[in-house]
């Protein structure tokens, strides 16, 4: 009797564990989908904002202001803005004012024939800007751009700002999408695609091409989506209906210049280690070679107890002299951004030096007075040891206050 008791008790108690169970099952279910919903009405909301602009803004044509040395994410975003807006019969110029030094960019943009241009200060400031209604910012803010501030003092106003970048100051624009937790514009372009702003169609080639942009941008700002997040990975899937996996194989297996391994030996050569930071000055590169600067700090990154690698140069053309500098990591408590705007604060103007992103960042600094390159090889060396060991000391005021760098050689 007593075992029959027992047993009926443990089954009324599993079956009232079980039916617990099953409401918090639900309960979970019911939030992700309350959450999914939020997120698609925030979309639907977003895209219905864009659409009335472009409405508005029917018949004009626009200049789409890019960062100077564009990246994949910056350069298939824009050209997903250019194809949306066609639509509304608004006619866009994608322009930037630096170079295209990375090979897979130069690949990217000579593969797929993407109709970026590059004009120099002194082109765009003899241009009639006055055949723009309208000015449009992709993957930036405009604090990356030499060429944004004379589209500024031109008088045009910013229509659009589209960004996966923290926020670095802030912009009167009719429409802003400034999304931080993003890991690529690339991701939020394929979203307004997705949402009806652009019909993909397999048969266009233009469609074809920008799709494989698209696709190499997400993955680029995603380290091959191993970074990536949801929308990443549904936005790579939509695009997988429509890109071309040969044209984006021959981008991808474009070779690293001579020029490019030079530097990246460099940055060995000279890093310095301090509690799994490595911290590297490659003296004077080229302008046309800037990218280098990047590619050697997802090198450094890679050696083993590293988490962190920052990689710096004077970059040169024949009257201009930039610090440019790139910063890697795989330390998930380590922000970028914060790290970067903390140790090299602001300008004159109270703009950042730099910022960044999830896991990647980068910073410019004028040189200034002492700017302009100098065939004098004992005044370059002085020049560059002292910006070098400035650089070092302010990085390292973060990483270890007290204690001396350890080279390595």
């Amino acid at each position: 009797m007593s075992s029959n008791i027992n047993t009926s008790l443990e089954g009324r108690l599993a079956n009232k564990k079980g039916t617990s169970s099953k409401k918090q099952l639900k309960a979970i279910d019911g939030n992700k989908f309350n959450l999914q919903t939020k997120k698609s009405n925030e979309l639907a909301k977003i895209v219905c904002q864009l659409r009335e602009i472009c409405e508005k803004h029917q018949g004009e044509r626009q200049i789409i202001v890019i960062q100077d040395f564009p990246d994949p994410d910056a350069l298939s975003s824009a050209w997903a803005y250019q194809l949306i807006a066609a639509n509304y019969d608004i006619s866009c110029d994608i322009v930037y004012g630096g170079t295209l030094s990375h090979q897979e960019n130069i690949a990217l943009v000579r593969l797929t024939g993407l109709p970026a241009q590059r004009i120099l200060n002194t082109a765009l400031q003899e241009k009639d800007l006055s055949i723009y209604q309208g000015s449009v910012l992709i993957d930036s803010q405009g604090t990356n751009s030499q060429m944004y501030p004379i589209v500024e003092q031109a008088g045009i106003p910013l229509i659009v700002a589209i960004d996966h970048h923290s926020k670095q100051k802030e912009l009167d624009a009719e429409f802003i999408d400034i999304r931080p937790q993003t890991r690529a514009t690339a991701t939020i372009m394929t979203q307004y695609i997705q949402e009806g702003m652009l019909e993909f169609d397999t048969s266009n080639e233009d469609h074809v091409k920008c799709a494989t942009a698209l696709m190499h941008g997400l993955r680029s700002d995603t380290n091959c989506l191993r970074q990536a997040k949801e929308e990443d990975f549904i936005a790579a899937a939509y695009l997988s209906r429509f890109y071309d996996s040969q044209l984006l194989n021959a981008v991808l297996q474009s070779a690293r210049s001579r020029r490019v391994m030079n530097v990246i030996e460099r940055a060995l050569r000279n890093r310095l280690i301090k509690k799994n930071f490595s911290i590297s000055g490659v003296g004077y590169i080229r302008y046309d070679d800037r990218d280098a600067i990047p590619q050697a700090a997802d090198f450094l990154v890679t050696e083993e107890d590293i988490h962190t690698a920052v990689v710096f140069g004077i970059v040169h053309n024949d009257d201009n002299e930039l610090v440019i500098g790139s910063l890697r990591t795989t330390k998930l408590t380590l922000d970028p951004d914060e790290f970067i705007k903390a140790t090299l604060g602001k300008d004159a103007q109270g703009r950042f030096f730099g910022g960044g992103r999830y896991m990647a960042g980068g910073f410019e600094i004028p040189i200034g007075f002492l700017g302009g390159f100098n065939d004098n090889s004992e005044y370059t060396k002085l020049k560059w040891e002292v910006f070098d060991t400035q650089i070092k000391q302010k990085l390292m005021s973060l990483v270890e206050p007290e204690d001396d760098l350890i080279a390595t050689d």
